[in-house]
């Protein structure tokens, strides 16, 4: 398929689980069709650069960087983002709970990209030493909780042994 500039074309892909539609000009960024084409606002903007992880979502369960990703290159594929981690009933997964009862947030902002990160690699790192979760956050820039309590959270679900947080 060939892409025209300014011409708008149709990506179609799976977002929390469910099927979504919609139209994008062929550079429009991910992390800007997630929250001003289908108002998923939770996926946060920060460097736009790839470098501060705010922006992360997970595509076919690895986490990415939706700043760094266009729309269009996601097409079939399967989106979850930090919405996608809570249950149908809205109880908060297991993670976001840690996150709650370890006061792992502050401002809030580098938080959904956290999650995302964490819980994408929590799946494949079920037994994590506490330096093997520092070296996995070491791409999300967190300026506000100096990373302590965050650990705590992802070493508190990983000692629970849900690491389908």
């Amino acid at each position: 398929m060939r892409f025209e500039r300014g011409r708008r074309h149709t990506v179609r892909f799976t977002l929390n689980g469910k099927a979504v539609e919609g139209e994008a000009e062929p550079r429009m960024l991910l992390v800007d069709f997630l929250r001003h084409g289908l108002g998923f606002t939770g996926t946060h903007v920060g460097c736009e650069h790839g470098v501060c992880g705010a922006c992360t979502i997970q595509i076919d369960g690895a986490p990415a960087r939706a700043c760094l990703t266009y729309a269009l290159q996601v097409e079939g594929q399967e989106l979850r983002t930090v919405e996608g981690l809570a249950g149908q009933d809205g109880a908060l997964s297991p993670l976001q709970a840690a996150f709650r009862r370890h006061h792992a947030l502050q401002c809030g902002f580098c938080t959904p990209g956290i999650l995302m990160t964490m819980d994408a690699w929590l799946a494949e790192n079920p037994n994590p030493t506490e330096a093997a979760v520092r070296e996995a956050l070491s791409g999300t820039i967190c300026r506000c909780t100096g990373y302590t309590q965050i650990v705590a959270a992802v070493m508190d679900v990983a000692r629970q042994g849900d690491a389908d947080a």
